[in-house]
């Protein structure tokens, strides 16, 4: 696959009314009650249809061909506002638009699209099924933009990392830039020690494909600063401090922090958002070889602090660290970071609800109303000070992993933020950029995780 076809996809959407099949939201109220058309009413009746939440009924017409569908919201509506994410993989072939439903427009066709994902690369692709008509009060432009963004991000995960190594997701992250009229420099292998990005370089120097630091510049200068960074590492074996095999098996979605970046990067710029952007991305792979950096190695980072190597597997903060401090030079107005970066987050919050950490109090409420707004959740956890003491070492400034193995997401989030001192609203994501279950809106693999929240948070600061 080409890479820029990642979001040359299918469309799920449909842009004429036409002869489309009506499908009608109902929940059990409007069965028991009788509240929907006196034909469907008796057919879900005989039927035995419930209106549980996400199932689906198909409704002949009087001349018994296909007339629509009835489709269950449940007892809660609003348990699951991209419940319709079901319609998109439950209905037959064909055009469909939904008739009536007590939710909003948006949310109706977003949560269609969201769950019309398939990544199909390594199999017989099957036949496209049933698109939907997007409602006249929804804005079908942005929509679409939001999915493909997401798309996108979800299907660099997925690739495995024998397709989506280093080398890979620098052509990825080019033909982003090219057709957004972007411009990209990159510094890779032996230059980053030239350039003085050393923690980055030590990290990747064992695998095949060298690290490099990927640097995208677009939008209009005198324009408001967004700084994105995205971790890179496309497969992560814990270096030295090896994993255990069961743990290597969703390594290849360690580069889930620049796949979602990329992705809002995708939104923004296909918004012509008035931003002077810039998006930095330190793609390396955590390999093991005779020049592997070392447990107990002390490097001295872009930013002249040192740190001290007490275990390879918390290699993501190091490569963020030479990132950020770069990203900070050029004081940026907001500087966000996405990574997969501890367990203890998941451990705190699982796996679906993404916490960030900042000191920006505005910029936390906003996140956080945007994240309400957009139902892409996201939760704030705290910098608290009193753990910065686990991050000090009696020959270095600094340790990559405190010991203890306690308040892991927050001492990592600390470790970062002594990267960041010129940029006032900084804000850290500790993803995991992956669904382990179906969802209606989200199938079982990679995962777009705050970057509609975020994308929405920009809208509104620029304006």
């Amino acid at each position: 696959m080409a890479p820029f076809q990642f979001i040359k996809r299918h469309s799920p959407y449909n842009s004429k009314l036409g002869k489309t099949l009506p499908v009608f939201a109902v929940t059990p109220a409007h069965i028991e009650i009788g509240a929907i058309e006196a034909t469907a009413l008796e057919w879900a009746r005989k039927s035995g249809f419930k209106a549980d939440n996400g199932s689906v009924l198909l409704v002949p017409s009087a001349d018994g061909a296909l007339g629509g569908a009835l489709f269950g919201l449940g007892k809660n509506p609003a348990v699951n506002p991209f419940v319709t994410g079901h319609l998109a993989r439950s209905l037959p072939e064909g055009e469909w638009h939904v008739e009536t439903a007590p939710l909003t427009a948006s949310r109706i066709a977003l949560g269609f699209g969201l769950g019309s994902y398939r990544f199909e690369t390594y199999l017989n692709p099957k036949p496209h099924g049933a698109t939907l008509l997007i409602p006249k009060d929804a804005n079908a432009t942005d929509i679409k933009r939001q999915i493909a963004g997401v798309f996108l991000a979800r299907d660099l995960i997925n690739t495995p990392t024998n397709d989506m190594g280093p080398n890979a997701l620098e052509k990825v992250f080019r033909e982003l830039a090219e057709h957004y009229e972007a411009k990209v420099s990159v510094i890779a292998g032996e230059d980053l020690l030239k350039k003085n990005f050393p923690l980055i370089h030590a990290v990747g120097r064992a695998a095949a494909e060298a690290p490099r630091l990927l640097e995208m510049r677009w939008g209009e200068k005198g324009a408001p600063k967004v700084t994105l960074v995205g971790k890179g590492v496309t497969f992560d074996t814990g270096g030295l401090d090896i994993k255990p095999s069961s743990s290597m098996l969703l390594m290849k979605k360690d580069m889930g922090g620049a796949a979602n970046v990329l992705g809002l990067a995708l939104m923004i710029m296909d918004a012509h958002l008035k931003v002077d952007l810039r998006v930095l991305v330190p793609v390396v792979e955590n390999s093991i070889a005779g020049n592997a950096f070392r447990p107990g190695d002390i490097y001295r980072s872009r930013k002249g602090l040192t740190v001290q190597i007490d275990n390879t597997d918390a290699e993501g903060r190091l490569i963020l660290a030479d990132t950020l401090a770069y990203a900070d030079e050029d004081k940026p107005d907001l500087l966000v970071d996405m990574a997969t970066l501890t367990g203890a987050a998941r451990v705190a919050l699982g796996p679906d609800l993404p916490p960030f950490f900042t000191d920006d109090e505005d910029l936390a409420h906003d996140l956080a109303d945007s994240a309400l707004e957009t139902d892409d959740p996201l939760w704030r956890l705290p910098l608290y000070a009193g753990y910065e003491a686990d991050l000090k070492t009696k020959i270095a400034d600094l340790t990559n992993a405190p010991s203890g193995g306690m308040a892991g997401a927050i001492t990592a989030a600390l470790f970062l933020k002594r990267f960041v001192t010129q940029t006032e609203s900084w804000v850290h994501f500790d993803i995991f950029g992956w669904s382990p279950k179906d969802r209606p809106h989200a199938p079982l693999g990679g995962e777009a995780q705050g970057i509609r929240a975020i994308y929405h948070h920009i809208r509104k600061r620029v304006k």
